[in-house]
């Protein structure tokens, strides 16, 4: 998989190789052992899967929304003779859907955050606008795509979006073109879009593209990939059993702002106001491996670029019973009330 811290040239329209990022980190923080079994929750190519297949002799099941990387993978689940399960799903539901498999607990669970590399190489998927493509953009085939999106929402509300998903601080002047291009026509390619808001945001050479943020918070927006991220959080808590260990790995601020503020506050590291009455805290259900995130050192990053911006983090099941509801992430809530939820 990958991402964008803030969105880089290599994420949105740079070239796409797949090529898991931090394998050797995930697997060392995984720690497969014989006989577990093992969910990753975003199984893409299925890097992480093999990788886990090889280090011990393990079970893993595998999910993933897209309906194309399922359909690829069927080689590899068939040499995996019978130790490899693949679903179709949300990882927001992981639990559940390991737990409908007749599997009622996990000894590890990782996540892959972002777009893969696949996804991006296709140009009717419309992710990238290195290619001119339909403004599509869903992992999944269902709901309303990018260019729904682009064609319906109210100018603020796509100011909104582009601000708080992109952190694009020109997502005013993008939303207002965007607005006055689509009363001339639709708004339907990728190349149309990236055109639209290259006239109103302007970088210096060696910047990224201008469009980059603006693709991000579209694609983010389509797949509520942050409010999966969220509850796919809390399913992993639901479904490890003691020991079991939770990796993810993210390539922006905001997945992994909402990754760092779970794991503090489930580990009982989060701090409180000390001016604020104290409250009853329940026991922390996971311990934090990871006090600082795991990046890839200069090798990895020269062999794959989109590793610059990785941030891994990890933390290990407590016995405590998982807590009775999440919290919604501030960011997650506002999002909510832009989709009317």
């Amino acid at each position: 998989m990958t991402g964008g811290d803030g969105g880089r040239a290599d994420v949105a329209g740079g070239p796409a190789r797949h090529i898991p990022v931090l394998r050797d980190a995930v697997i060392a923080q995984l720690a497969p052992q014989d006989g577990g079994v093992y969910i990753d929750g975003t199984f893409g190519a299925g890097g992480y899967a093999a990788a886990i297949l090889a280090a011990a002799d393990t079970a893993v099941i595998g999910i993933d929304r897209d309906p194309t990387a399922v359909a690829a993978a069927q080689a590899q689940v068939e040499a995996a003779a019978g130790r490899l399960t693949l679903v179709r799903g949300e990882f927001a539901g992981l639990d559940r859907i390991v737990r409908d498999l007749g599997i009622e607990s996990a000894d590890g669970v990782v996540l892959d955050l972002g777009v893969s590399s696949m996804q991006l190489d296709r140009p009717e998927r419309g992710f990238s606008f290195r290619f001119d493509g339909p403004l599509d953009m869903r992992m999944g085939a269902a709901g309303p795509c990018a260019a729904d999106v682009i064609a319906e929402r109210s100018e603020s509300d796509l100011a909104d979006i582009i601000f708080l998903l992109g952190e694009e601080r020109r997502s005013r002047a993008v939303a207002r073109a965007i607005v006055a291009a689509r009363r001339e026509r639709p708004i339907v390619t990728t190349r149309a879009l990236a055109d639209i808001v290259s006239r109103v945001v302007h970088g210096r050479p060696g910047d990224i593209h201008p469009a980059t943020r603006t693709f991000q918070a579209l694609r983010l927006f389509v797949n509520d990939e942050l409010a999966q991220l969220a509850d796919g959080l809390a399913a992993a808590e639901r479904i490890l059993e003691p020991g079991g260990r939770l990796v993810v790995v993210s390539f922006h601020s905001l997945e992994d702002r909402i990754v760092k503020t779970f794991l503090a506050a489930r580990s009982g590291t989060e701090r409180g106001s000390r001016h604020l009455p104290q409250t009853p805290v329940p026991p922390p259900t996971f311990e934090l491996v990871t006090r600082r995130p795991v990046v890839a050192d200069d090798a990895e990053v020269g062999a794959n670029p989109r590793a610059r911006s990785a941030k891994l983090r990890a933390a290990i099941r407590t016995a405590a019973p998982a807590r009775a509801t999440a919290d919604t992430p501030p960011l997650v809530a506002s999002l909510d009330r832009l989709r009317g939820g």
